[in-house]
């Protein structure tokens, strides 16, 4: 099959549309044809040798969350049939013809397939961290990063929850924040006394999904109550904060998260869909920022 691979650390360069061998599902695992598989942050950390204890051995297939049609299904597999729409984790790289999962959830027919690979990770982190910092009605929640795809998501599950949400994020994105139930708020010099302004009423609560260093102004506005969950930024054990770095299997409950979508209850932007051959400016788009959504590359392209 085809899959992007890379065999040593760099730059977008080391990435290279190869041939390899198609994995076959195991017990407790089905195989996909993999429709959209989507490029996350982590990926080009990793594939700069950012991230020791999540990388596998060379060659390597980067991708972390995929959709696609059910082509094998493993022995101990129930709930899912070949020729099923799913979406989900893969245990194999996503950027490939045929990945494997055992983290994954049934596709609703109406449900976009960009979207389908663009929503897992988002969602599961986001819940994650929602119900780590107790997330509930009468909160008010900071998000840094929050017009990024996970920061954006947990925007709209916190409002979902009866919070008031504060979220930082360039001005060119603060109109979109509004529409998601936000006030935005710049980042930057200041930043401090624009949250100030905006929740006189005080923050309970930081969701941290930018690592931009603003975890002391956090513990300042939270006070002593401590309910400050960072996904991004590695100084947070020194601070006492907490970081959450993944979570426990989560496909029983994403079919819920996708049919929200579906429904108009929950939006993930996708800015480009791309075919597999173009993995290398693909992760340059998420790395450099100049993606304003998920992008999203299509093997069958």
């Amino acid at each position: 099959m085809k899959a992007i691979t890379y065999s040593e650390f760099g730059g977008p360069e080391v990435l290279g549309l190869t041939e390899v061998e198609e994995p076959h599902a195991g017990p407790g695992q089905v195989r996909l044809k993999v429709v959209a598989a989507a490029v996350n942050p982590l990926d080009h950390k990793i594939r700069n040798g950012w991230m020791p204890p999540m990388t596998p051995p060379f060659p390597i297939t980067p991708g972390l969350e995929v959709a696609g049609i059910v082509d094998e299904v493993g022995e101990d597999v129930t709930g899912v049939a070949v020729g099923d729409a799913v979406l989900g984790w893969p245990v194999t790289g996503g950027y490939a013809e045929y990945a494997l999962s055992t983290d994954f959830a049934l596709k609703p027919a109406d449900l976009e397939w960009d979207t389908a690979a663009a929503l897992p990770t988002a969602v599961e982190t986001s819940v994650r961290v929602l119900d780590l910092l107790e997330v509930g009605e009468g909160d008010t929640l900071l998000i840094h990063g929050a017009a990024g795809v996970v920061g954006a998501v947990g925007v709209q599950l916190a409002v979902a929850r009866g919070a008031t949400v504060i979220g930082t994020a360039s001005p060119a994105n603060h109109e979109y924040l509004r529409s998601l139930g936000a006030v935005p708020v710049a980042y930057g010099e200041g930043l401090g006394d624009r949250v100030r302004a905006a929740a006189p009423q005080g923050v309970t609560a930081v969701y941290d999904a930018a690592g931009q260093g603003d975890l002391p102004l956090s513990i300042d506005l939270v006070g002593s109550t401590g309910r400050i969950v960072t996904i991004a930024d590695p100084s947070a054990a020194d601070l006492g904060v907490t970081f959450s770095g993944g979570g426990a299997p989560f496909g029983s409950r994403l079919a819920e998260y996708a049919q929200q979508v579906v429904d108009g209850k929950l939006t993930v932007r996708v800015t480009q869909s791309l075919p597999l051959a173009d993995a290398a400016k693909a992760q340059e788009l998420v790395e450099t920022g100049h993606a304003a959504g998920k992008v999203v590359l299509r093997p069958s392209e």
